[in-house]
């Protein structure tokens, strides 16, 4: 008699000490991530049942944190835990945990809060369509510039994300995957939700330098890394469209997907519109990382 079929588990999400359905998690009414966006967050990306790069996103989140005067929601390792056993409990192999720590729930008002709450921590995880990922590497994306219209510390990783999702919306309905934000003087920043990258006419990866006007990406950090130690020449600076337009490829990176090349921008054609050799190599220099 064969054995029964083992029974994918119901989404699990994690609240505050608590391991509950997903449709049954919540925050109390005056919590202040959802009443001000007092919050900030991270997404880990699971291959295999494992979370990659998970001590650089702890490192960012801890950054993020002392920017905006928050307490960790408990300690590193009881972390560390916590997520490890929501996608554990989710049964996910291949996806994404997202992570949320806001201040908690005080009466609202602006101001942080003197005697400060205990900060409420949310995680949750959802499977990736991969299959929709590798196709996007093999075929390339386009993407779209708009004005970066974004706070102006872009450097914490803030749950405030409505002028993020209307750029994402304006690009979507344009038919791109990604819109690629200006600043004032009309240089590149980076995309809604990812880091823009480009490889310029001597071959060289280019990808804006670090500042208040960019999240510092994870996977940015990595790729970095890797690329020194395969002795990948990097530049850390800024570029327009135009340049991009002429360059030689040009790719985005994530912690959902590393290195998903772009093959037109505006409409435009980068190199010969096909996704090029570097950003292959990126992507398979990423791959085995893990």
């Amino acid at each position: 008699m064969p054995w029964p079929s083992r029974k994918p588990p119901g989404r699990i999400a994690y609240v505050d000490g608590r391991y509950l359905r997903h449709g049954e998690a919540g925050v109390h009414i005056e919590d202040r991530g959802l009443q001000l966006g007092d919050a900030v967050y991270e997404a880990l990306r699971i291959e295999t049942g494992r979370l990659r790069d998970l001590e650089e996103h702890l490192d960012r989140l801890e950054r993020s944190l002392r920017e905006i005067e928050m307490a960790m929601p408990m300690g590193r390792g009881a972390l560390k835990l916590v997520l490890h056993e929501t996608v554990r409990r989710n049964g996910v192999r291949d996806g994404l945990l997202y992570l949320q720590v806001t201040r908690g729930a005080v009466r609202r008002d602006h101001p942080i809060p003197k005697h400060q709450p205990k900060p409420t921590l949310i995680v949750t995880v959802h499977p990736l369509d991969t299959a929709a990922i590798a196709r996007r590497r093999v075929e390339g994306i386009s993407v779209i510039t708009a004005p970066d219209e974004r706070w102006a510390r872009c450097d914490i990783k803030s749950t405030q994300l409505l002028a993020n999702l209307m750029a994402k919306t304006k690009a979507r309905r344009a038919g791109a995957f990604e819109v690629w934000l200006l600043d004032s003087e009309g240089f590149v920043t980076e995309g809604a939700s990812t880091t823009a990258w480009i490889v310029d006419a001597e071959g060289r990866l280019v990808t804006r330098d670090l500042s208040n006007a960019i999240l510092p990406g994870v996977t940015r950090r990595v790729l970095l890394e890797l690329a020194a130690e395969a002795q990948v020449p990097v530049v850390e600076r800024r570029f327009t469209p135009e340049e991009a337009a002429g360059a030689r490829e040009a790719f985005l990176t994530a912690a959902s997907a590393a290195a998903i090349p772009i093959v037109a921008i505006d409409g435009r054609p980068i190199g010969d519109g096909k996704p090029g050799p570097l950003t292959r190599r990126i992507a398979e220099l990423y791959g085995g990382h893990l």
